[in-house]
């Protein structure tokens, strides 16, 4: 009982923990950084700090994400400014041996503002165990642009997650009301889920794409795209969403682009590396 106690110790003192928080504001026609704060894991930069739309990378220096990891994303945007945020690289999570690794983001979007929530995938390995929460505050005439990719395995090495655990939780109000929300729960053997119609029919890889506001006509632009994998978009209540399903992440990442360029987003410049 002492050893096995002891190895927790352990193995939670070697556990990666991150935070960012980050706000930025409109200051003579361009967006600049107001605070920036980085701890753990977790670093910031921004490329283009000279231009109008600000674009901040998010850098996971442990080079992964493990069971018992936390990571923890405070953005806010002030009154007019606009904001796109990415990833340096997809964010693998690996393998848990103990606790599920946990992710929760915070967005806040002020007056007139904008906010492109951009990441690249997230790359889930056999057995991983991954807990997301997705929280965001939007002031009434506030835009948002939010995408999140997930990539189970990665097919083109042969790799499939036969077992695993992924729960994802969004929240989305604006002026303080609920405007979206939904919670997404996969536990235990996620191969066989996947290959449920109603899941992804056989599909590895899947995204959600959110635009607020959002209304038929840029449903109707998706609509016009063509697609490797599957692509369904909906609007209603000032609401855009697009739902996508793919083969393998390569596929998903093209339809993704699509997607995003019709809902009205500039892409970050690392996609395109």
């Amino acid at each position: 009982m002492q050893e096995h106690a002891a190895l927790d110790s352990v193995f939670a003192a070697n556990r990666a923990a991150g935070r960012i928080a980050l706000s930025v504001a409109a200051h003579g026609g361009a967006t600049r950084r107001r605070r920036v704060y980085e701890d753990g894991s977790l670093r910031v930069r921004f490329p283009n700090s000279g231009a109008c739309a600000l674009e901040a990378v998010i850098v996971n220096t442990a080079g992964g994400i493990a069971g018992g990891d936390r990571h923890d994303l405070d953005i806010g945007v002030g009154k007019g400014a606009a904001l796109a945020v990415t990833t340096a690289a997809a964010e693998k999570v690996y393998r848990a041996l103990g606790p599920e690794a946990e992710i929760a983001v915070k967005l806040a979007v002020g007056e007139a503002a904008r906010l492109c929530w951009l990441p690249q995938e997230t790359i889930l390995f056999d057995r991983a165990r991954l807990s997301r929460r997705i929280e965001v505050e939007l002031a009434a005439d506030a835009a948002l642009l939010l995408a999140e990719a997930v990539v189970f395995g990665r097919s083109a090495m042969g790799e499939a997650v036969s077992e695993g655990a992924f729960g994802d939780c969004w929240r989305v109000r604006r002026d303080g009301r609920l405007l979206f929300a939904e919670s997404v729960r996969l536990h235990g053997a996620i191969e066989p889920m996947l290959a449920e119609p109603a899941v992804a029919g056989g599909g590895v890889a899947i995204a959600t794409v959110l635009a607020v506001p959002g209304d038929e006509a840029i449903a109707t632009r998706v609509r016009a795209q063509t697609f490797c994998g599957e692509v369904a978009v909906s609007a209603w209540n000032g609401v855009a969403v697009a739902r996508l399903v793919a083969k393998d992440g390569a596929s998903l990442r093209r339809d993704l682009i699509a997607v995003i360029v019709a809902m009205g987003g500039t892409l970050p410049r690392l996609w395109l590396n």
